[in-house]
């Protein structure tokens, strides 16, 4: 991914992306993204973009594989979380969801990933240690606890669900408070220009509403500009 679309795309929220990649496609109806209210570590941070690193946790009940295997399973995801294409967000599926109770996302395994270069973490678990995470790592989460539980990691690179969003290892992510979507990957190539062509077209509509001579008359002509030039 090159740099300047990076940074277009850190710049933007996830309802702007949402609303580009309709414009991208020329149609109504991209569904490609998470259902409820999450929660964010850091809701100033602004977006986390990259592509998926997957894994699956758990943390209600101790793990039945003897520790040999807890040892090496743990290992192998911090590997996977540290190598492969960059820009990365980590991706982890809590199994217990909606009873999680073991917080992942804490102090140290957010520093441990920012180190990795990781941009976030998404996630349908949970999330702790709220003052003391790490600056420019943000987490958006299913929900905030104290305990740990038994947390330990049972997949890693496989597909996820994260609030009805599936995801597979390598997808590219966009993600901020307001939650997540998958960006297709048919649409990267246009999806620089449908963002731009988005924000000069909501400028039609907020630059006149704005404005202190703002009635409804300019509002009926703004309105029509802003109409013909939107998907």
């Amino acid at each position: 991914m090159k740099k300047p679309f990076l940074d277009l795309l850190k710049s933007v929220d996830t309802p702007t992306v949402c609303n580009a990649i309709e414009v991208a496609q020329g149609k109504r109806g991209f569904d490609n993204f998470t259902r409820g209210t999450m929660l964010c570590s850091d809701p100033d941070a602004g977006a986390m973009v990259g592509y998926a690193r997957t894994a699956k946790i758990a943390a209600v009940n101790p793990p039945e594989d003897p520790p040999e295997v807890i040892r090496q399973r743990r290992m192998d995801y911090y590997r996977h979380m540290a190598t492969g294409t960059g820009p990365a967000v980590t991706v982890v599926e809590d199994l217990d969801f909606p009873d999680c109770i073991g917080a992942y996302w804490g102090e140290i395994n957010t520093t441990v990933h920012k180190g990795f270069g990781i941009s976030g973490a998404l996630t349908n678990g949970v999330m702790r240690d709220l003052g003391d995470l790490p600056d420019g790592f943000p987490v958006v989460a299913g929900s905030v606890g104290p305990s740990h539980g038994f947390v330990h990691v049972k997949e890693v690179g496989t597909p996820v669900t994260i609030f009805s969003l599936s995801i597979k290892d390598g997808d590219l992510v966009h993600a901020d408070r307001h939650g997540a979507l998958v960006i297709p990957p048919e649409v990267v190539d246009s999806l620089e220009q449908a963002i731009r062509k988005l924000l000069e077209t909501e400028k039609l509509i907020l630059g006149p509403a704005r404005a202190s001579e703002f009635d409804f008359e300019v509002f009926e002509q703004a309105w029509a500009a802003f109409e013909s030039s939107r998907t």
